[in-house]
């Protein structure tokens, strides 16, 4: 028996070790992504209407989304950007509820996801991300688009919504990581194992995109979901970036598991008060840049006739 606990240990360790190396091996990508192709629950079982969606990359990779339209007149749309596991099928119940609410809703698996082409990684899934963000704001124009990234998704949105060319009208962040880095030597230090390497293997993470430093540069409305429970990523990583981030924010403090969020109707309407007062904001810029393009349009005109 003694032989037995001792081979089992043995088994234990290098099967723990051979998991370090992949993570070495593969630049520390095993720590963030955990891709399946099995579908979960689609919109059609809840009843939903829901349009597939086929978007290529920059670097020639195919996504595979839904769009789900708003039942009744859209107020906006929200595009959705999930964590680090699974797929859309798996995640779409946490904004399912919008178009009930008046919002469209886009979600879309990273590359190496469901039915997404290519293998994750950090690099890559930003430019997924921002493909997406694209296709969303072309689709809804002119209603405003929002940003609503969970885990994963959330540190994905700050940076896609940094680079981005053309912006969203908000972000809302939910249960977040303040750094790749960060959370990673986190997740390293929790196992004897991997204790030692937490400061060698955190580092082959590409630190030139970290969402702490980028988040106070966002001119953006901000909110930022954390639960104080949170088992997953630590409530001080929201905190963090809520503290960074430049106004207007706000910090909704919660108590639910990671990423289980919209269970609580209380939390969703947190979300349906910030949609409203920044869409209503957007919709009086719209109003003003169109009055002041017609005055422009009056004086011009004037001018022509005083010159002849």
């Amino acid at each position: 028996m003694a032989y037995l606990l001792l081979d089992r240990g043995r088994r234990r360790l290098v099967g723990a070790m051979a998991g370090v190396m992949l993570v070495i091996l593969s630049g520390c990508t095993s720590l963030f992504f955990y891709p399946d192709n099995r579908q979960y629950v689609t919109p059609d079982q809840l009843r939903l209407a829901f349009e597939e969606v086929q978007l290529s990359t920059s670097d020639d990779e195919q996504l595979y989304g839904w769009w789900l339209p708003a039942e009744g007149q859209p107020q906006g749309t929200v595009y959705f950007l999930h964590g680090n596991a699974q797929n859309i099928s798996a995640h779409f119940l946490n904004v399912s509820w919008l178009p009930g609410a008046g919002y469209n809703v886009f979600i879309i698996d990273y590359r190496g996801f469901g039915m997404s082409t290519g293998s994750p990684d950090l690099e890559g899934v930003l430019i997924d991300s921002m493909a997406g963000l694209d296709w969303a704001l072309d689709r809804s124009d002119p209603l405003p688009v929002f940003v609503l990234g969970q885990s994963l998704g959330g540190a994905m949105a700050l940076l896609a919504s940094h680079e981005a060319n053309r912006k969203p009208e908000g972000l809302i962040i939910d249960g977040a990581f303040a750094g790749f880095r960060r959370i990673a030597q986190e997740k390293l230090n929790q196992s004897w194992i991997t204790w030692a390497l937490q400061v060698p293997l955190s580092w082959l993470i590409p630190a030139n995109r970290e969402p702490l430093s980028i988040v106070g540069k966002l001119d953006l409305p901000l909110l930022f979901i954390h639960s104080n429970v949170d088992n997953v990523v630590p409530a001080h990583h929201g905190r963090l970036l809520y503290a960074a981030a430049s106004p207007p924010k706000q910090f909704l403090a919660t108590e639910t598991p990671h990423a289980a969020t919209f269970a609580v109707d209380e939390y969703r309407q947190t979300v349906l008060d910030f949609l409203l007062q920044h869409r209503n904001s957007a919709a009086d810029r719209q109003i003003a840049h169109s009055q002041s393009a017609a005055e422009s349009g009056v004086s011009d005109e004037k001018s022509e006739r005083h010159a002849r």
